[in-house]
């Protein structure tokens, strides 16, 4: 249905990991407020990802046509009724982990999905699926302070998660899951899961780097100003003081630009020390 000349699709993971390693040298540092946010929302410049997924997703295929002909193609990402995580899979990048994210053997799983649907099908290397190699691991079920992962499905469920309950409900005073007191002062998405997940740590030992610290700070000095490094008191004076229209202008293109102002204030408010 979304695009029926469908016969084939690349996908390609999109990896902000050495952003990830940086954000956290940031929260280790005398900077930071304590608050948490998903690594993803500073892991393409502070950008909203899908723009950025969407552009390097554009120019692949201009690339592809000059070398293949010309061909008719969609990009895929996950605003887009496609299982692109599903496409990986067959794809040969990764397995589903546990906690329903694909995890990939040597890159682990921060990064974010994009796919080419098109109307031929190239003859192009096929890697073979690949197997499960979580085991007998539990380090992501028991992690998540909410409980939110169901061990036996494989799936989150939504509405304990954490990420669900900071970036999806934007009403004020929308209950937070229980558990949720015994996170780590997330304000904008989780990292939880991931974190303890032995697979994204052999990137790392394999010599992974974080991003260079000036340029994750250059690149993200919005968000971590305004809502990573300020007393929390403060951060909350200002949203009361913004407009949401001037929240949206001033947020936008960024994952912010989602929650919105209310949204934000929410999540600011349950880590307001009594």
């Amino acid at each position: 249905n979304v695009f029926p000349e469908a016969k084939s699709a690349l996908c390609f993971l999109f990896s902000y990991h050495p952003e990830k390693l940086a954000l956290e040298n940031f929260y280790q540092s005398k900077k930071s407020n304590g608050h948490k946010m998903a690594s993803y929302v500073l892991g393409f410049e502070g950008k909203d990802y899908h723009l950025v997924v969407r552009d390097y997703l554009e120019q692949i295929a201009a690339k592809l046509q000059e070398k293949e002909g010309s061909f008719q193609w969609r990009h895929s990402l996950d605003i887009h009724p496609v299982l692109e995580r599903d496409l990986a899979y067959r794809c040969g990048l990764g397995w589903f982990g546990k906690n329903s994210m694909l995890i990939h053997k040597e890159h682990g799983s921060f990064f974010i999905i994009g796919s080419l649907l098109l109307d031929r099908i190239f003859n192009f290397d096929k890697k073979t699926l690949e197997t499960d190699h979580c085991g007998q691991c539990r380090a992501c079920i028991d992690a998540c302070p909410t409980n939110a992962i169901d061990e036996v499905n494989r799936t989150l469920i939504a509405n304990k998660c954490i990420s669900t309950w900071t970036i999806e409900l934007f009403k004020e005073g929308a209950p937070a899951p229980k558990g949720m007191e015994n996170a780590n002062g997330e304000i904008f998405g989780c990292d939880i899961c991931q974190d303890v997940c032995p697979w994204n740590h052999r990137p790392v030992r394999e010599g992974l780097e974080a991003q260079k610290e000036d340029v994750f700070h250059n690149n993200s000095a919005l968000l971590l100003n305004d809502f990573l490094s300020k007393d929390n008191s403060l951060i909350e004076e200002e949203l009361n003081q913004s407009s949401s229209r001037g929240f949206q202008k001033k947020y936008k293109h960024t994952p912010l630009e989602r929650t919105g102002k209310k949204g934000l204030l929410k999540n600011i408010q349950f880590w307001k020390k009594p």
